[in-house]
């Protein structure tokens, strides 16, 4: 029966994913709801059904009282035995069962789904943004939205369905059983709703943005945290361990003052609450006695009256609890929205896929400076043709970086154009674009996965010979048969840590290496794919690194000018240009900046200019 409820709704459906979620709050629950819309139709049915049922009983209270009332136990039970055996049954069968259905459709079909379902679709419209996106906020706050937003819209959907809805059904449901039993009870329950409800709206008003607050501040606390922990090493070596401690505590701080004016809120809303439950007993309940007392009311309606005001008294406080909460949730959706529905930006134009058969590379006027004024890249235009070899050169902030993230269309470029054999890549697929590109970075992460998982990157469908066979070519797999984790894995199962951090940088990059190895892309980019291998290692992996490179189109970042002076062609970069392009004698015979470079090296390394 569990499995029925829990497999009512597929979290995991196929769905139609969009660029530009809505940027409203109940337009954006509802794009989510879409396909719980059924389910959430008769949940909200069976709450008002049982809401009722609740008002019935209590009605029927006064009605046994006025029964047990009209004769002797004999009579009572000659004249009304049946009609009690019935009720008796309908309390042991249909109302439980009512009961369980709508507790089954709440607690098995739409709290597991519904925040599995947001927090799916959620990560994967995350996944789609930008480098440039994720550059621009702490990975931890970005984290901390995902995971928290989900079970806030659940609480969201949780509340309306368990407490909002069954409550303005059993109010209703209340005024229409008084109103019955004598129109003037209406009267004191209706100068106890009606600042009940100012009341509600005065809370509701101020919790939302509370709660967003509070929501936000517990961001930028994990945030922070998450940014000191990722970055352990630089604050143990710099010993800002007191600095770090600061730098949290402001936020930490930030967000208890927000979390206190938030129940603040709840404070006020708690006494005056009890103010109000009290004229709503006084009224109602004394109003009953003074009509009986004048003979226009039996005990039965006294019962009534009374039964129904303190399950009121005692639902107040739940309401507006759950009313409140219902509200606060809200709020963290809200702040959680300001990363889930955030447009992605950096768009598939097309739906065509890169062709590569050759790998020739065509930068036509490129320009890019990141929004500023300055800075990046300026006018660039460079040919190279298929297979070529092309080292480039140039001090930091020369703009190399900045060629190799818009070749891969990390961002979108501002002016000019970028192709591979003849097709613009702003046109077409992303995935495919990077999947010609094979990439060897300075500092290469890895994921807190195996070793196998990390190789396995660059082709998941490769074989494990194929594995390690690009393991032995980066002359890795010797260390790794030597590796073991903390939970007592070997070998090529061992985890690496978060970013690779159990092993040392030269073993990363080795690791790294032979990922790209496996993915065998036709155009290689090495960003210092040596710099972390001590000078044996590198010695040892640089014919592999020639042979991985041959009928490839290669472009290679080096600041150890050794390793690309073998290059077909070597391009020299200065404030964003290109102000010197040919082979490395050719380079050296104009006795330009590459020249001097070369000429100035110490330990195989690009000097500065002192200039």
């Amino acid at each position: 029966m569990f499995r029925f409820f829990e497999d009512l709704v597929d979290p995991y459906t196929a769905y139609q994913e969009t660029d530009t979620p809505p940027q409203r709050l109940f337009a954006f629950l509802r794009a989510y709801a879409e396909p719980f819309r059924v389910v959430f139709w008769v949940t909200g049915a069976l709450s008002v059904v049982v809401a009722a049922v609740e008002i019935w009983l209590i009605s029927y209270l006064g009605r046994l009282i006025d029964i047990l009332q009209s004769g002797t136990p004999s009579e009572v039970w000659a004249q009304s035995g049946a009609e009690l055996i019935l009720v008796a049954l309908f309390i042991l069968t249909l109302r439980p069962a009512v009961h369980v259905l709508q507790v089954m459709l709440l607690n098995n079909t739409i709290l597991p789904n519904f925040g599995t379902l947001v927090r799916w679709r959620a990560h994967r419209h995350v996944l789609r943004q930008s480098v440039g996106w994720f550059e621009d906020d702490f990975a931890g706050r970005i984290a901390n939205r995902i995971m928290q937003t989900p079970p806030a819209a659940g609480e969201v959907v949780f509340q309306l369905f368990d407490a909002i809805t069954f409550a303005i059904a059993y109010i209703i449901g209340a005024i229409i059983l008084l109103g019955d039993a004598d129109m003037r009870l209406i009267l004191p329950l209706l100068v106890w709703l009606i600042p009940y409800l100012f009341l509600l709206r005065w809370v509701v008003r101020r919790i939302g943005p509370a709660s967003e607050a509070s929501s936000n501040a517990r961001s930028v606390v994990t945030g922070r945290v998450v940014d000191s922990y990722t970055n352990i090493h630089s604050v143990k070596m710099f010993a800002h361990h007191d600095t770090e401690i600061a730098y949290a505590k402001d936020a930490i701080e930030n967000a208890r003052r927000t979390f206190q004016h938030e129940m603040r809120l709840y404070t006020l809303m708690d006494v005056v609450l009890m103010v109000l439950n009290g004229v709503l007993i006084v009224g109602v309940v004394g109003w009953a006695i003074w009509l009986w007392g004048g003979g226009t009311a039996t005990l039965g309606v006294v019962a009534v009256a009374t039964s129904l005001t303190l399950r009121l008294n005692a639902m107040s406080g739940w309401i507006m609890w759950a009313i409140s909460n219902f509200f606060r949730e809200l709020g963290v959706v809200a702040e959680g929205m300001q990363t889930i529905a955030q447009p992605v930006t950096l768009l598939d134009r097309t739906c065509n896929e890169l062709q590569v058969t050759g790998g020739a590379v065509t930068i036509s006027d490129l320009s890019h400076h990141y929004g500023r004024d300055k800075g990046g890249l300026d006018r660039i235009n460079l040919q190279i043709a298929p297979g070529e070899k092309v080292g480039l050169v140039g001090q930091s902030g020369a703009g190399k970086s900045t060629l190799v993230k818009l070749l891969l269309r990390f961002y979108d470029i501002e002016q000019g154009s970028i192709a591979i054999d003849g097709q613009d890549i702003a046109k077409v697929k992303q995935d495919s674009l990077r999947r010609a590109i094979g990439m060897v970075q300075q500092d290469s992460s890895l994921l807190h996965r195996s070793v196998r998982e990390n190789i396995l990157y660059g082709n998941p469908g490769a074989t494990e010979d194929q594995m390690i066979a690009a393991a032995r070519q980066a002359e890795a797999h010797d260390f790794i048969l030597r590796l073991q984790d903390s939970e007592g894995n070997q070998g090529y199962a061992a985890r690496v840590g978060e970013r690779g951090v159990k092993l040392s940088g030269g073993q990363r990059q080795r690791i790294a290496l032979a990922r790209v190895m496996l993915k065998d892309a036709p155009i290689l980019l090495l960003d210092e794919a040596t710099s972390a291998l001590d000078s044996e290692v590198e010695a040892a992996i640089q014919q592999t690194l020639y042979g991985m490179m041959a009928g490839k189109t290669v472009i290679a970042i080096a600041h150890r000018l050794s390793t690309i002076a073998q290059m077909d062609r070597i391009i020299v970069m200065d404030q964003g240009r290109i102000i010197e392009d040919g082979t490395h004698d050719a380079l050296l015979a104009q006795g330009g900046q590459y020249a001097r470079f070369w000429a100035r090296q110490s330990g195989g390394f690009l000097g500065q200019d002192s200039s």
